[in-house]
């Protein structure tokens, strides 16, 4: 049994052009280098009206628990101007000692880093380690994220089948890997708010209902900055961030009869959807007039408390690069927020200073790095019996 090269098998993946939603034959790069360690590797296709179909790859192997699974995705964003990248961002090229292409950080590397370790675990412990090892690998986490790892969860839940831990391998870290962990995120909240008027002309303004001093007045209510509570013990505030506030109206001598308004409020474990939504509504309403919000949620904050999970995880980085992972729930959502209905999740990946950019990159001595440390984890999650 052969362990795949992490660096090789990450420019492999990179060469696969998988922009959302298309794979590009990145699933079957890693079904390749999966199959001969002894996972049995299954092909999940969903779709949703609306929506483009999603292949997911789902790989086993052992049949008892505890079942620790690595969870990540394949799908990348789009390259931008490709004649703006140092090298063709599909090419997967080394150079000063970096991978570079888009994937690289966001996250074909962390994919690769995993299976490099799950192979050289396997190589060292032989099938018979006392438990299960899995990778439920997605091409749906950039775009809508409705075909990928949510669907896959449900029909292993809807087969009996249980995953005791995970670790979604998203660049987590900030300086050097492993200084990071995130042990939970933020909810998101997007809202669009309508107030309603009267259109009519400027110089009669008492026959015309001007909706934009309210839109004013109620987005003012929201609160002067952008905090919106104190924070947890283990989240930062939340926060409110309007992003657009729209009129369309070409003419200076109108009252417009409609004003809109989009925020978005990432927020932490004192709130749910819910709850933001009667705080909304109460602020809108000591405004009042004819309004209306629309509100759509992204994710809710989760958080994995300190215990068992993080502290083997933690541990794990610690031998390998000595130092312990700050504990973190800061940044945007990722496909971690599905997981934590299933099973303790934790994040935990390379630096991601260099995701989505024009010349995304990574050291490759980090990849290595990251395949260790997956591998101590997975040594530590299934220890040798004396």
């Amino acid at each position: 049994m052969t362990a795949p090269d992490p660096i090789e098998l990450t420019q492999a993946l990179i060469r696969c052009p998988s922009v959302t939603p298309a794979d590009a034959g990145a699933l079957d790069v890693l079904e390749a280098a999966l199959a001969p360690l002894g996972f049995r590797c299954e092909r999940m296709r969903f779709e949703a009206p609306g929506t483009a179909p999603i292949d997911n790859l789902y790989a086993r192997i052992g049949g008892g628990r505890p079942h620790l699974c690595f969870a990540g995705h394949t799908d990348v964003v789009p390259p931008g101007d490709e004649a703006r990248w140092r090298f063709p961002p599909f090419e997967g090229r080394i150079a000063e000692g970096r991978v570079w292409g888009r994937g690289a950080c966001d996250m074909k590397s962390a994919v690769a880093a995993f299976a490099a370790a799950a192979g050289r675990f396997l190589a060292a412990r032989g099938p018979g380690f006392g438990g299960s090892i899995s990778l439920l690998i997605t091409g749906d986490e950039e775009a809508e994220a409705v075909n990928g790892t949510v669907k896959v969860l449900q029909a292993l839940a809807a087969r009996g089948e249980a995953i005791d831990a995970c670790i979604v391998g998203e660049p987590s870290s900030s300086e050097a890997v492993g200084d990071t962990m995130k042990i939970g995120r933020r909810g998101s909240l997007t809202g669009r708010l309508t107030v309603r008027g009267v259109q009519g002309h400027v110089a009669y303004p008492h026959k015309a209902d001007n909706p934009l001093p309210r839109l004013v007045r109620m987005l003012a209510a929201l609160g002067s900055g952008p905090e919106i509570d104190q924070g947890s013990a283990h989240f930062d505030p939340s926060t409110l961030a309007i992003t657009t506030i729209d009129v369309g109206n070409p003419a200076a001598n109108v009252i417009p009869a409609e004003g809109r308004a989009t925020f978005n409020i990432r927020f932490n474990d004192t709130h749910t959807a819910d709850s933001l939504g009667a705080w909304l509504r109460q602020r809108f309403d000591s405004v009042g007039g004819d309004y209306a919000l629309e509100l759509r949620s992204g994710a809710d904050s989760f958080l994995t408390a300190p215990g068992e999970l993080t502290g083997r995880v933690a541990g794990a980085v610690q031998r390998v690069t000595g130092r312990r992972p700050a504990f973190s729930t800061s940044g945007g959502t990722s496909d971690a927020r599905f997981v934590k209905d299933y099973a303790p999740v934790v994040e935990l990946g390379l630096v991601n200073a260099t995701i989505h950019k024009t010349d995304e990159n990574v050291p490759v001595e980090e990849i290595e790095t990251l395949a260790r440390i997956y591998q101590a984890v997975l040594e530590d999650s299934f220890p040798e019996r004396g």
